[in-house]
């Protein structure tokens, strides 16, 4: 093979890798809405109930750099609205957890109808102004 040829398969593999890394973090952030299939039983959690509205459950781990910043996030959206609650599980000794729910990355959020069904998914680390839109998305399907 001549080094120009290889050069050329070289400079391909990367525009590729470089395009599905682009495409994998575009989509990262973005919220997946779910069909209310499950829902969570807050006991399993280790919690003793979920919010009356909906709840902002957050998967972490001990070593994830990003889940405190969005902990705090989450937690103030909460408190300033009624009948949202935030629930932090850490997955760190909690495989089984982080199976049954799919979670590969931390953090991993999910939005709780008022009934515990699973309603969004965010792998990454949300924006304030997403979580809020998608609340104001879940109250509104509430009040029709």
């Amino acid at each position: 093979m001549n080094p120009v040829d290889a050069l050329l398969i070289l400079t391909a593999l990367l525009a590729v890798t470089l395009g599905v890394g682009v495409f994998a973090r575009w989509r990262q952030s973005r919220p997946q809405h779910h069909v209310p299939n499950e829902v969570v039983d807050p006991e399993r959690l280790g919690a003793e109930r979920l919010g009356d509205t909906a709840t902002l459950l957050q998967f972490s781990t001990e070593m994830c750099s990003r889940c405190p910043g969005v902990h705090r996030t989450l937690s103030a959206v909460a408190d300033e609205r009624d009948g949202v609650l935030h629930l932090d599980v850490d997955l760190t000794h909690r495989p089984d957890i982080a199976k049954h729910f799919g979670v590969l990355q931390t953090p991993t959020t999910l939005i709780l109808d008022g009934d515990g069904a699973i309603q969004t998914r965010f792998g990454g680390i949300p924006t304030r102004h997403v979580v809020e839109l998608e609340l104001a998305r879940l109250t509104s399907d509430i009040d029709r």
